[in-house]
């Protein structure tokens, strides 16, 4: 009897350890919602209506679970990119320009590639090749600010920042210059289409999602692996919580801080490339805007947990794809959805708000998310 309550002991532990970690994300998922409802009744609208079409719009049909996969698809690259940073005590508020970096990589590689071979790749070489350079070259971008971080205190959060218009800006430069589609048809700055070989197939036919999905959810589970698992995960999650106690224990700190947001930046860069290489097929001006911004509200939602930010990916992705049924029901503006997650992230940010409210104790370490300068 006794053993084998032992041996329940750990599945208690960890229920209880989610539980505790899901309770404030859930209740201030709660509070914005009831809020979100109030302020949809002052303007005159229903809220049952619009949460139920809502719902409808994000999960009532085969379609409406496709699209919002797809939509949860970028979302979780990111918010890994973005969670990563967080364990490594790195703010990293330059996603959206990692990912649209990746993106324009990503499409070179995989319209150009074979003009400049002369001949065409195997789908086995080209697809995986056009991911990696997405990759790597936010990996490459984000790893600028890394060694900016390491080498002379220079802030991450500003530095990230002022990349992102860089990168937003350069890309609009090239995709309205010499990667410009030339088709007599094409008036929009974006990209030629990618080969064939370069495409990431479709899971269902006649719907959109695409073996992306998949891979984010194994990369989650790597990411995951990684930070518990691994000598390299142990010295992220140590430089993160005390830099100082990380470099007395013998952990390189610099290159861990660059190694960090070089993984974050590749997290990023991966999500560039599969909505070009498994969606879109081209990388076309504006496709990205708001990935990387929402991206830190999920990866806090998610408390920097990978299966954490798989669940807020998926709220968001149904948040966004479902907008458009609760719009037709009830006529109010598709704004209202952006609000809520602003509502939503305020009260995840603030948590110390939702355990006022609810009177919960605080438990467990904080996330350090960001350090002042030269920190």
């Amino acid at each position: 009897m006794q053993s084998e309550k032992q041996s329940n002991s750990p599945i208690k532990k960890l229920l209880q350890s989610i539980s505790d970690a899901s309770l404030v994300p859930f209740l201030a998922i709660l509070t914005a919602v009831v809020i979100g409802g109030i302020i949809i009744k002052l303007v005159g609208g229903d809220p049952f209506l619009a949460y139920k079409g809502l719902l409808q719009g994000a999960f009532g049909s085969k379609k409406a679970l496709s699209e919002t996969a797809v939509w949860a698809t970028p979302y979780i690259f990111a918010g890994l990119a973005v969670a990563l940073a967080f364990k490594g005590g790195l703010f990293n508020i330059g996603a959206e320009g990692q990912l649209a970096v990746g993106a324009v990589f990503s499409a070179l590689i995989g319209y150009a590639l074979p003009e400049w071979l002369g001949f065409d790749l195997p789908v086995y070489i080209h697809l995986p090749l056009a991911i990696f350079v997405g990759m790597l070259t936010g990996g490459i971008w984000a790893g600028i600010v890394g060694a900016l971080k390491a080498y002379t205190g220079g802030h991450e959060v500003i530095n990230t920042i002022m990349m992102n218009y860089i990168a937003l800006n350069t890309t609009s430069f090239l995709l309205n210059g010499i990667m410009k589609d030339r088709s007599p048809t094409n008036v929009i700055a974006r990209t030629p289409l990618i080969a064939e070989s370069a495409r990431m197939p479709e899971i269902f036919d006649g719907l959109r999602i695409h073996w992306g999905f998949v891979l984010a959810l194994l990369v989650a589970f790597f990411i995951w692996w990684l930070l518990n698992k691994t000598t390299l995960g142990f010295e992220i999650r140590t430089v993160g919580l005390n830099p100082d106690a990380a470099q007395y224990a013998g952990i390189n700190v610099k290159r861990t801080i660059i190694l960090t947001m070089m993984l974050s930046g590749a997290l990023a860069g991966l999500a560039g490339s599969i909505e070009v290489t498994g969606l879109n097929y081209r990388h076309e001006l504006g496709f990205s805007i708001g990935y990387g911004y929402d991206a830190i509200a999920i990866a806090l939602l998610g408390k920097s947990h990978p299966l954490g930010i798989v669940l807020a990916a998926f709220l968001f992705a149904a948040m966004r794809n479902g907008a458009t049924r609760m719009q037709f029901l009830t006529q109010l503006p598709v704004d209202l959805i952006s609000m809520i997650q602003a509502l939503i992230l305020l009260f995840v940010a603030a948590d110390a708000i939702v355990r006022y409210i609810y009177r919960i104790k605080s438990k467990g370490e904080r996330v350090v998310l960001t350090r002042g300068w030269g920190g």
